[in-house]
């Protein structure tokens, strides 16, 4: 079983300190074992983690400069809105984290949620039925822009006259879908996804979620196999590691090969925390599966 780290506590402070800080933690978790380390999209702290005017910072700027900081970790966002970048713009910003990470970006995508920040800020926040048209057509435009294909893409929300991308990727960044929905969502896994990321952390419940998604996958004619499969677990592994290890084990037995974890809101100590997960229990992942 692997370990993502995932980073979302920009905590409150010295401006001048949430770099370094925010290069420890990838550091920390990529030295201690962790495959994957993540932020996520937004502009605005969520308010179930802490204020909306606490600090916060743009994703691809800081998995940019994360690229700088780390050498084998792979990087990505858990997950892009869909509305926050036109698609031929997201393209070439995961390329050229790709690029200039070495072939380490992953390109994780979902339908976007936060009105808040969208209404703060003036980014268009169309219904729900609108934003996963718009997912899905992402998805097709970063394909073509992935491939040798340069030519237009004409879609119901998007419009491209060309779709070069030079350089191309070092590796052709793996796609992450996240969510649980059952009738859009894990469809979208079965037809475009390499990862999906699960927020269902029940084991009973995700047995159900994991079903759906190998109905999904019969349909297209895919392969369940060729899709990793995360979880986000909420919980704190510290507080009663036994407990949470009988769950992870659990998660196994599903085919989930990766959980995704971090400090959880208000530590004050999020990089010795990621530091601890790679002493204590990264090791303990590693006999899991």
């Amino acid at each position: 079983m692997e370990l993502g780290v995932h980073f979302i506590d920009f905590l409150p402070g010295d401006p001048a300190a949430l770099g370094p800080t925010l290069a420890d933690a990838a550091t920390a978790a990529e030295y201690g074992g962790a495959t994957l380390f993540t932020l996520a999209d937004h502009l605005f702290q969520m308010e179930n983690v802490g204020r909306a005017d606490d600090p916060f910072l743009e994703g691809y700027t800081s998995l940019g400069f994360l690229a700088g900081r780390t050498s084998t970790i792979e990087l990505g966002l858990l997950v892009t809105g869909v509305t926050y970048r036109y698609p031929g713009l997201l393209a070439k910003a995961v390329t050229t984290l790709d690029v200039l990470s070495g072939g380490r970006s992953l390109l994780g995508l979902g339908a976007a949620w936060y009105d808040r920040e969208h209404i703060a800020l003036g980014i268009p926040y169309p219904p729900l039925s609108a934003r996963f048209e718009m997912l899905e057509e992402t998805l097709q435009i970063c394909a073509q822009m992935w491939s040798d294909d340069n030519g237009p893409y004409d879609g119901k929300h998007y419009r491209l006259a060309e779709t070069i991308c030079v350089p191309q990727p070092v590796r052709r960044p793996p796609v992450l879908i996240g969510g649980d929905g059952e009738r859009k969502t894990l469809r979208l896994v079965a037809q475009y996804a390499d990862v999906w990321n699960s927020t269902t952390s029940d084991p009973g419940e995700l047995q159900h979620k994991v079903d759906v998604l190998h109905r999904h996958c019969d349909a297209v004619g895919r392969d369940p196999a060729e899709i990793r499969k995360a979880v986000g677990v909420p919980a704190d592994p510290f507080a009663a590691p036994d407990e949470y290890l009988r769950t992870v084990e659990r998660y196994a037995a599903l085919g989930i090969g990766m959980i995704n974890a971090g400090p959880l809101p208000g530590n004050p100590d999020p990089v010795g925390f990621i530091r601890r997960l790679g002493d204590e229990l990264i090791p303990r992942l590693g006999e899991i599966g």
